[in-house]
């Protein structure tokens, strides 16, 4: 890569209590959670519905459960694929896996029977670790893929007494209760846990550049792929993160977990994290702003990473001032950009500091963020991280480093970049050359080193010749007293190539016609930024952690499309 500097600017301007570069560990990641049960065997590790599992008892679960697989026929270097949502099984089964020299392969819940077969198929998992509810999208691919065993668990296994009693009512109410028959090839999660010994596998040595975890992406782009990220991945980006939020003490905080840790963020951020410093995790296995709401009241959590629809959600609640939140003290919100006026008003109800980060699933995931108590600035993700090299290079060839303040596509390199797509040679060298992680994001420098993605290259929207970002036109239409959300997408048109949409969900009570929006843009944004439609919605097309999905809404409009055509 040819470069102009090597100079990094950003870093005049890190906190002063962190460092350009670090040491990292040469370890395994379930190392952590050995050390913080060492050292805090009484500290809470997890915070379930009333249920409190300390640090001495989730290592022990974690050994019993590393031992059960082993006695299962589990060897070093399987797969195990987990597909449950933030419940204390996920916690135990992640590091257990990693603990009996396995690698984890993470499985959205909300996956169907079509996907999971490619994923099993794909990550040649034998064994998965599953909630009962989801056993009749499952039965069919034992044998028709290379799973063999399935380890079936209940919602209510760590629930205590009383809301143990209670759930099954709930849950038959909602036909969320499914009892499955349990016989090899299906086993029992918590039996397994009881007939194991609680003693570590002394036969298991994991060496730290070993792949740990397979992360699927989303397949936004084609058939999703799985990342392979290594033990020292994995380290290295919880390392990074505990010294970019300096002022964690160890054994005091306390972590709001309600990002899924099946995505690659919230398992770094939320459960990595919080384990390194042996801090308590809130684990909420779904977002629901009134849960969200109660759970900070009663557990003060300190730390909440989440995306921006979550702040929406809270900065938006009719009964948000009945709540006390103002334990939280700091947010690092990822996956998608953070709207100014978001970040104030949620800084405002709780005191604490809303910062924007930056990371990609092949990042292990965190790259860039803003720092926490130092500059700030709108609109931007941030400073790269420490041993992080950052760079904005030319969309074509992809080898020219661009000056301050031109578009190009962002690349980085650091200790956190994957060992490479799994099984998929030819698409690992598309994105990784020369050392460099090609992340496909457009983005610019500025003078101080601050980074700003201007948009996802796929998003960019081509309308009368001009490019528009839609981050740009998402932006204004946030300032609108009356928008609670908006995203805006660029549809075919004859003439003008693209035509711009936006879709808007109003604050609670609130009306406005198109043309008030229309008439605040133009305001605002140049003739060619400002949307040639506006479309009212309920609410908008999410993943399961908050994301909203652009390409959901374009399909929709090709659909109408073909069907007037």
């Amino acid at each position: 890569m040819k470069e102009r500097t090597l100079e990094k600017p950003w870093l005049k301007f890190y906190e002063p209590k962190v460092l350009p570069s670090l040491e990292y560990p040469k370890t395994v990641l379930p190392s952590f959670l050995t050390h913080s049960a060492s050292q805090f065997p009484q500290n809470p590790a997890v915070f379930y519905y009333g249920t409190e599992i300390n640090y001495a008892s989730l290592e022990d679960q974690v050994n019993r459960f590393a031992n059960a697989l082993i006695g299962v026929g589990v060897k070093p270097g399987d797969r195990v694929s987990i597909m449950l949502p933030n419940l204390p099984q996920c916690v135990i089964g992640y590091y257990g896996i990693l603990k009996a020299g396995a690698i984890v392969v993470q499985t959205n819940p909300l996956y169907v029977e079509r996907e999971l077969e490619h994923q099993l198929i794909d990550s040649e998992s034998e064994i998965l670790i599953a909630l009962d509810i989801f056993y009749p999208r499952i039965q069919n691919l034992i044998g028709k893929t290379p799973l063999k065993k399935v380890i079936l668990t209940n919602v209510r296994d760590y629930l205590p007494f009383l809301l143990k009693f209670l759930y099954p009512i709930k849950a038959k109410k909602e036909g969320q209760w499914n009892p499955v028959n349990i016989a090899p090839p299906l086993y029992d999660f918590k039996n397994l846990l009881k007939e194991a010994s609680p003693t570590p596998p002394s036969s298991i040595e994991s060496d730290p550049e070993n792949v740990a975890l397979l992360q699927y992406t989303g397949g936004t782009t084609g058939i999703p792929k799985g990342v392979m990220l290594t033990h020292n991945n994995l380290v290295a980006n919880t390392v990074q993160c505990r010294h970019w939020m300096a002022d964690l003490k160890e054994g005091k905080e306390v972590f709001l977990s309600v990002i899924p840790f099946f995505h690659v963020y919230g398992m770094s951020v939320c459960m990595n994290l919080s384990i390194y410093i042996a801090s308590a995790m809130v684990l909420l296995p779904k977002f629901k702003t009134d849960d969200v709401l109660k759970a900070i009241n009663r557990y003060r959590p300190t730390i909440f990473p989440g995306v921006q629809a979550m702040y929406v959600a809270i900065n938006n609640h009719p009964q948000v001032k009945k709540y006390d939140i103002s334990s939280i003290q700091a947010c690092i919100s990822g996956a998608g950009p953070l709207q100014k006026e978001v970040q104030d008003q949620f800084e405002k109800l709780t005191g604490g500091k809303l910062v924007e980060g930056f990371g990609l699933t092949e990042a292990s995931p965190v790259t860039h963020a803003n720092p926490i108590s130092g500059l700030r600035k709108k609109g931007s993700i941030g400073l790269p991280f420490p041993d992080t090299n950052a760079r904005v290079v030319d969309m074509e060839e992809g080898t020219n480093v661009l000056s301050v303040g031109e578009i190009g596509e962002l690349v980085v390199q650091g200790p956190q970049v994957m060992k490479g797509y799994w099984k998929k040679e030819e698409e690992t060298q598309q994105v990784l050359r020369e050392g460099w992680l090609h992340t496909g994001d457009m983005a610019r420098m500025d003078e101080e080193g601050y980074f700003y993605i201007v948009d996802r290259k796929k998003d960019m929207i081509k309308t009368s010749g001009e490019n528009v970002y839609p981050r740009d036109v998402e932006e204004v239409l946030f300032q609108h007293p009356k928008v609670k959300e908006a995203v805006i997408a660029g549809l075919p048109d004859q003439f003008l190539g693209e035509k711009i949409k936006a879709y808007i969900v109003l604050k609670e009570g609130e009306t406005a016609s198109e043309e008030e929006i229309l008439q605040f843009c133009r305001e605002r944004l140049a003739k060619f930024k400002v949307p040639k439609q506006i479309e009212f919605r309920q609410e908008l097309p999410k993943t399961m952690i908050g994301k909203i999905l652009r390409r959901v809404l374009l399909e929709e409009e090709l659909k109408k499309l073909k069907v007037s055509a």
